[in-house]
C-alpha cells in the first residue's frame, strides 16, 4: 500500500506514535509518506520505503497568521495525486482530519477518491476538542471520515460521550518497540546516579499541569523521608520553572534531577526501580508502557486509560488523582520488598509484552485493507 500520514513532527505522543506506525509499516514493504511542517522528531535517519514531505507557510503579508491548513491541504492534494497514495490516515483530529476531508473533495472534484483514516489520541477529544471553538468543526471531520481509531476504549467512550458521532470507532491500542524499549545493563550509569545504591524514581512528561508533576515531587518527598531514593525528571515544558522552586522550597535538589529532553529515555528507564504517573489526565499511558517494558512498575493515577495499561497490584498500582499520601505508600510497598518488587518487574514486562508494535502492525494494516474495500462515492463524472 502507499500511505500518507500526517500528525504533528514534535515530541508529542501523537507524533511518536504516528511515526513509529509509518517507519513500522515501512519495515513491511508499504511505501509511507510523512506530510507535515517539519521533519518528525523520530524520523532521524535515512529509511527504506519513507518518504517526507514539507508543508510550506504562505508568508503573504495580509496574513496576521500563516493558514497552515490551506497549505496542508494543497500539498496533500499534491502528493495524493503525484504519489498515487491508496489511503490518508491522519493522527490528531485537529486540523488533521479537517484538512483531510478538504483534499478529499478537491480530488473528489478531479474524479480521483481518497479514503481518510482519523487517529484519535487524547487531548484532541477530551481538552481542545471540547472548546467550542473547535467542537462542531471536530465532530464533522471524524464523521466525514471513512475510518476511526481511538488508542483505548476509555477514550473512544469519552468521544463518544462528548460528540454526536455516527462513525463507528475501532480501538488499536499504542504500542512500544520492545527492541528499544528493553532491559538493559547499565549498572555503571545507575551508580553515577546512586552510588550508595539507593533506589531510582523516574518520570517523564511534557510538564503540563495536566501531569502534575507537583505531585510527583510531592511523592518523592514522602518515599525519601522513609527510604533513601533519587528521583529523575525527564522532560520539559511550561510547569518545569515551578518544579525547580517547589524542590528548593523542600531541600531535596540534591536529590532530584531534571534531566530535560532526552532522546535515549530508555536508557535512563533502564536504571529505574519505579515510575510515577499521578496524571490527572491520560487517554492511554504510553510513557507508562515504555517504563513497564524495561521492567519499571508503575505508581499511578486511575483516570483514563492507564488501568487498560497499568494492572493493579500486578504491574503497580493505581490511586485516586491527587492522593499523593496512597501513592507514596504503595511505592514504598515495593521499594522495601525486594521479592514483591522483582515480581512487579517482571509482571510489567510479561504485560508490555502484549503491546509490542510487531502485534499492533497487522492490526492496522487490517483495517486499512477494510477501509479500503468499504470505503465507495457516488462521483458521477460530469
Amino acid at each position: 500500500m502507499k500511505i500518507g500520514i500526517v500528525c504533528y513532527p514534535t515530541y508529542g505522543g501523537s507524533g511518536v506514535l504516528a511515526t513509529e506506525l509509518g517507519k513500522g509499516l515501512a519495515r513491511r514493504g508499504h511505501h509511507v509518506h510523512f506530510v507535515t511542517y517539519q521533519q518528525p522528531v523520530r524520523l532521524t535517519s535515512f529509511q527504506n520505503n519513507v518518504y517526507y514531505h514539507e508543508v510550506n507557510d504562505s508568508d503573504y503579508p495580509l496574513f496576521q497568521y500563516p493558514p497552515y491548513d490551506t497549505a496542508l491541504t494543497s500539498k496533500l492534494v499534491d502528493v495524493v495525486k503525484y504519489e498515487n497514495l491508496d489511503l490518508l490516515h491522519v493522527h490528531y483530529a485537529i486540523p488533521h482530519a479537517t484538512v483531510a476531508y478538504m483534499a478529499k473533495k478537491i480530488l473528489l472534484n478531479e474524479g480521483r477518491y481518497i479514503p481518510t483514516i482519523t487517529t484519535l489520541h487524547g487531548t484532541d477529544i477530551t481538552l481542545v476538542g471540547m472548546n467550542p471553538a473547535f467542537h462542531p468543526v471536530v465532530e464533522f471531520a471524524i464523521n466525514k471520515s471513512d475510518g476511526v481509531t481511538a488508542v483505548s476504549n476509555s477514550l473512544k467512550k469519552d468521544t463518544l460521550s462528548q460528540f454526536q458521532i455516527e462513525k463507528d470507532i475501532r480501538v488499536i491500542y499504542n504500542f512500544i518497540d520492545s527492541e528499544r524499549f528493553r532491559k538493559a545493563n547499565k549498572d555503571h550509569f545507575k551508580k553515577a546516579i546512586a552510588p550508595d545504591g539507593e533506589k531510582i524514581l523516574i518520570h517523564t512528561s511534557n510538564f503540563r499541569k495536566v501531569k502534575r508533576v507537583e505531585d510527583v515531587i510531592r511523592i518523592f518527598k514522602k518515599i525519601y523521608e522513609k527510604e533513601k531514593c533519587k528521583l529523575l525528571l525527564v522532560g520539559d515544558g511550561p510547569e518545569r520553572q515551578n518544579m525547580e522552586r517547589l524542590c528548593r522550597e523542600i531541600g531535596l535538589c540534591h536529590e532530584i534531577r531534571f534531566l530535560g529532553k532526552q532522546e535515549a529515555v530508555e536508557e535512563l528507564l533502564a536504571i529505574s526501580d519505579l515510575f510515577l504517573m499521578p496524571s490527572e489526565s491520560e487517554s492511554f499511558g504510553l510513557a507508562a508502557l515504555e517504563a513497564m517494558a524495561c521492567q519499571v512498575p508503575v505508581i499511578s493515577s486511575n483516570v483514563g486509560g492507564l488501568p487498560e495499561v497499568n494492572i493493579e497490584g500486578v504491574t503497580g498500582f493505581m490511586s485516586e488523582v491527587g492522593n499523593t499520601d496512597e501513592m507514596a505508600d504503595n511505592a514504598l510497598i515495593l521499594l522495601q520488598n525486594e521479592n514483591k518488587l522483582r515480581e512487579f518487574k517482571a509482571n510489567a514486562l510479561k504485560h508490555a509484552e502484549q503491546f509490542d508494535i510487531e502485534n499492533i502492525l497487522p492490526l492496522y494494516e487490517e483495517y486499512y485493507k477494510y477501509i479500503l474495500e468499504s470505503s465507495v462515492y457516488d462521483y458521477k463524472p460530469r
